[in-house]
C-alpha cells in the first residue's frame, strides 16, 4: 500500500469524472436558457452559430411546457460548440456594465462636482482637453451652480431642478468621448 498519494496508480484514466461531465453540460444547459431572454439585437452581438441561433428563436416562439423543454436540451446541446466564456463574459456586460465604464462614470460624476465647486478645476480641465468648447462649459457650471442654490432652498417633498447638472455631466462625457476616438 502505498503512502504518497501520488505514487497510487491512475490506470491511465486522465479524463473529467462523469459527474464533473454532466455538471458542465448542465451549465451550458443554464447558459442556454439565459440566451431565451434575450432580444433579436442581443443575440446577433454574441458569437453564436447559426444553427444554435434558430434553435434559441425557436425555443423562444415554442409555447408548450414539453416542446420547450426539449428545445431547451438541444439548445444546450448545441451550446457544447459555443464560446460559453464570450458569451458569459457579454451576458455579464449587459447584465452590470463593465467596470471600465462605471469606472469611467464615476470619474466624470466626481469632475462634474468638483467643477461645481471650484472655479480652478475648469482651468485644468481645459489644459486636459484645449479643444473642448470653454463658452459651453461655463455656462453649463454657472447654470448649474444656480440650479443647486436653488435646489437648496426647496421644501420637503418638491422635486429638485437637475437639467444643467445633467447638461454638464452630458458634456463632459461627450468631451471624454471625443478624446478617446482621436
Amino acid at each position: 500500500m502505498p503512502n504518497n498519494p501520488s505514487d497510487i496508480p491512475d490506470h491511465g484514466y486522465d479524463r473529467p469524472s462523469k459527474s464533473q461531465v454532466k455538471r458542465d453540460m448542465l451549465a451550458l444547459q443554464d447558459l442556454g436558457k439565459q440566451l431565451l431572454d434575450l432580444s433579436l439585437d442581443q443575440l446577433k452581438q454574441l458569437p453564436l452559430s447559426e444553427k444554435l441561433l434558430d434553435a434559441v428563436r425557436l425555443a423562444q416562439r415554442t409555447t408548450s411546457r414539453e416542446g420547450r423543454r426539449r428545445q431547451v436540451h438541444y439548445v444546450g446541446k448545441l451550446m457544447r460548440d459555443a464560446d460559453a466564456d464570450a458569451i458569459r463574459h457579454q451576458l455579464d456586460v449587459w447584465e452590470n456594465g463593465s467596470r471600465e465604464q462605471t469606472q469611467a462614470m464615476h470619474r466624470l460624476e466626481a469632475l462634474r462636482d468638483l467643477l461645481l465647486r471650484d472655479d480652478a478645476a475648469l482651468t485644468q480641465l481645459l489644459d486636459e482637453y484645449p479643444g473642448a468648447d470653454v463658452q459651453r462649459l461655463r455656462t453649463l457650471i454657472r447654470e448649474g451652480r444656480k440650479e443647486a442654490r436653488s435646489n437648496e432652498a426647496l421644501q420637503p417633498g418638491q422635486m429638485p431642478q437637475r437639467k444643467h447638472y445633467r447638461a454638464l455631466f452630458q458634456a463632459l462625457k461627450a468631451l471624454n468621448d471625443n478624446t478617446e476616438q482621436e
